[in-house]
This record gives structure tokens, C-alpha cells and sequence, in this order.
């Protein structure tokens, strides 16, 4: 939506240069998206949901914006499961207002809005990945509305997960699936070869995990995190 938005608008109004096509090798975007984080008075709203082959030089590139942003300046971070930096969680602590971070499915999409008026914003395209720097008023009204009905249905990163080790998170995760394909815990601890007793427990220390009550709200928390993925559950 964010991309057929911004194409909507890109012809129809560049002349003003109210969108500007910014070159996409990504220094170039780096040192834009620096200018602007510079600029900020209120609030920096991010998007990092980069592919698997970015994505380490996306998370390196945000913190090194977050350095030059004052600590009076609010900042939201909203990326992809994938895209979880446990270092970057754990420095905001450190800050005296930290950065916010939520974590929720979203498309392979790099991007920032400054006080909400300005965007950049580097997607994929029908030619491949653009990046535009945005200050039409009615698009930066559309960025805005899209990112606040994701950010209020995100998960905050203090939910994320994290169990161990692989080969316990790997355990996890079959559990999830189980629990996911409704199997009886019988089938799903054959499957698993522990003991019934065995698999409970570690149900049981999921659901902790998780924050969840019941069975249910473990597998609907484990999907809105991202945890189940295209797993195999146990099949009966």
C-alpha cells in the first residue's frame, strides 16, 4: 500500500519536487536518511523490515542514526521478526527516552517519517527497490495512518521471545506446531519422543513464556510474533 501510494503521486508531483527519487545505492540512502533524523524536532517513526540479505546492514545503519538523534527526540522502531536487534533493545535502556520497539509481519520495506511530515521510504517496486524522499501532505497522511494501525496491533519487542539455545528453540517451535495442529499431546510427545509428562512441562513453560493462558492464546502470540513460520507440525 505505502509503495502504490507513493507511485500514485511520484509523476503528478515531482516537478514540485515534493517526491524526490533518491539514488538507491545505500550510502547515498544512509547519508539522506542522516540529514533527516538531524532535522527532527518531535518524533522519528522507523520501519525496518529488510530481506534476509540486508538485513544485518540495516540493523548496523540504524544504529548508527539512532546516535545522532537527542534523547529528547521520541523514536519508534517497527520491524519484522527477522529483523530483531536484542543489542539495540538493550542499549535503549541506557537512553534517557528510549526508543519503542514492536515487532509485526510486514513487507520487505526500509523507511522513516520525521515529525510527521517528511518520509523516506526504500521498497520494492515493479523495477526493483526505489527510494523516495517524501513530503507531499496527503501521502505523509497515508504513511502516517498505515504505520499507526500497524503499530497499534505490533507486539512490543519486551514480548519478543527468545528460547535457548537451536536445538531447544527448534523443540519449541514443533510444540508450537503441535499445539498449532490441534494434535493430542499423546501423538505430539510419540512425535517428539519425550514422555507425556515431559511435553506438558514444556508446554506449560511455553505458555509462560508467552504470557498466555490457555493453549489458544499461546498459538495466536506465537503467530503474531512470527515463531511459527512455515514449520511441519506433527502430523497424527
Amino acid at each position: 500500500m505505502i509503495e502504490t501510494t507513493v507511485e500514485q503521486h511520484r509523476d503528478r508531483v515531482s516537478w514540485d519536487q515534493l517526491i524526490t527519487v533518491v539514488d538507491d545505492n545505500k550510502e547515498v540512502v544512509i547519508a539522506e536518511a542522516r540529514k533527516l533524523v538531524r532535522q527532527a524536532r518531535t518524533g522519528i517513526d522507523v520501519v525496518l523490515a529488510a530481506g534476509p540479505s540486508c538485513g544485518a546492514e540495516s540493523k548496523r545503519a540504524l544504529h548508527e542514526l539512532v546516535r545522532v538523534v537527542p534523547d529528547a527526540i521520541r523514536i519508534r522502531l517497527l520491524c519484522t521478526p527477522a529483523m530483531i536487534d536484542e543489542e539495540f533493545v538493550r542499549a535503549q535502556r541506557e537512553r534517557e527516552q528510549p526508543a519503542e520497539v514492536r515487532v509485526a509481519r510486514v513487507p520487505p520495506l526500509q523507511g522513516l517519517i520525521v515529525d510527521g511530515t517528511v518520509a523516506l521510504v526504500s521498497a520494492e517496486s515493479p523495477t526493483g527497490r526505489r527510494a523516495s524522499l517524501i513530503r507531499v501532505p496527503d501521502v505523509i497522511r497515508t504513511l502516517n495512518t498505515l504505520y499507526e494501525g500497524v503499530w497499534r496491533n505490533a507486539v512490543p519487542a519486551d514480548g519478543h521471545i527468545a528460547f535457548g539455545d537451536h536445538s531447544r528453540a527448534e523443540l519449541a517451535r514443533q510444540i508450537l506446531g503441535a499445539l498449532r495442529a490441534g494434535v493430542t499431546d499423546e501423538v505430539a510427545a510419540r512425535e517428539l519422543t519425550v514422555s507425556v509428562r515431559t511435553y506438558r512441562r514444556y508446554v506449560a513453560e511455553i505458555m509462560t513464556l508467552l504470557g498466555a493462558s490457555s493453549r489458544f492464546q499461546a498459538g495466536v502470540r506465537a503467530a503474531e510474533l512470527g515463531l511459527l513460520g512455515s514449520m511441519d507440525p506433527p502430523v497424527p
